[in-house]
């Protein structure tokens, strides 16, 4: 016998087949992934409910591996983790499989518990292209969109294209991007004080095990009644690139924070926050937040840090107000514009 004799399997498995259609069933109460399509084709799921309890480890809706050209749509999940989730495979397994989820349209779909509402990642080493997600509703989800992965996975995550999603009561990040897996944030928070023996951020060799996350667009994202706004966190040795968020409103206790990034943009956003600074920005290059309309109690605030950081625009009424930006000792004093 082998451990998978003793794990929890998958509801519905399905392994290399070409023109599937699932239109109208109940799954749920999966012991773990409710659905699974795995190395498939011309793919179709459509008026499908998927429930699992909100406890159920492992309990996601659907999880797309190595699959390409796929419509999800109209469907509805209240899952125990990711509900919508996009894979390919982990580490040296998923780069030697070469196989990316790719030609995925995603859309009118409500999803109402989850840890994700949509999801690329973790494991995703074999990459995901050419993705488009549109006109979906996440109610309470743990994070709303979220991009995870680590050191070592690899893959190419590119040209993903998001629009039209309203969220609401989101207890972490709207817009969340992970890639820092090493333990402590290079970022401090407020009030929180570098212990003497931390040793500075730690560089890595670019080598295939380093993911790869570029070319994604936002449009029109709305939430309300949520925590944070937007986290763009990459990697030092593979920032992320060319992010942009347009067209977008954000009611959060919190609002944005950029680290090891590169090109971002958010072109006519508005953060509306009650806690912490509008923005922190980290060793980050090529950031343009010039018509992001910052709305807290308080004035708006913004950290500027990192001696890698370089080339960021701000608004014109931040600038304007040196009390209004705070740029640490090791930043370039050309950096913000």
């Amino acid at each position: 016998m082998t451990v998978k004799d003793f794990l929890r399997p998958v509801m519905v498995s399905l392994v290399g087949c070409d023109k599937v259609l699932l239109d109208g069933p109940t799954f749920q109460n999966s012991p773990a992934w409710n659905l699974h399509p795995l190395m498939c084709s011309n793919v179709i799921l459509r008026n499908l409910t998927v429930r699992n309890p909100w406890y159920s480890q492992n309990g996601d809706g659907v999880d797309l591996e190595s699959c390409k050209n796929v419509l999800i749509y109209d469907n509805r999940f209240d899952v125990g983790d990711d509900a919508i989730c996009i894979k390919s495979g982990k580490d040296e397994d998923g780069r030697k499989r070469g196989m990316p989820t790719e030609n995925v349209i995603i859309k009118n779909n409500v999803v109402y518990h989850g840890h994700g509402g949509f999801v690329v990642g973790s494991e995703m080493s074999g990459g995901a292209r050419n993705i488009h997600v549109s006109d979906c509703t996440f109610i309470g989800t743990d994070i709303g969109l979220r991009f995870k992965t680590t050191r070592g996975r690899g893959g190419i995550v590119e040209n993903i294209y998001i629009k039209n999603i309203d969220m609401i009561n989101i207890p972490t990040q709207v817009i969340g991007f992970n890639m820092f897996y090493e333990g402590a944030s290079p970022v401090l928070e407020d009030g929180q004080k570098k212990e003497g023996n931390q040793a500075p951020e730690k560089t890595y060799p670019v080598t295939a095990e380093t993911p790869v996350f570029r070319n994604i667009f936002f449009k029109n994202i709305t939430a309300v009644n949520s925590d944070e706004a937007i986290t763009l966190s990459g990697l030092a040795e593979m920032n992320l690139k060319n992010i942009v968020i347009e067209d977008s409103q954000f009611d959060t206790r919190k609002a944005l924070t950029i680290v090891d990034a590169d090109g971002i943009r958010l072109k006519n956003v508005k953060l509306k926050y009650s806690e912490g600074t509008g923005a922190t920005i980290y060793n980050s290059k090529n950031i343009n937040l010039s018509t992001v309309k910052f709305e807290s109690a308080n004035q708006p605030y913004v950290k500027v840090l990192g001696n890698k950081t370089t080339a960021v625009l701000l608004p014109k009424e931040i600038t304007a107000d040196r009390n209004l930006v705070s740029i640490g000792a090791d930043v370039n004093k050309n950096a913000v514009q």
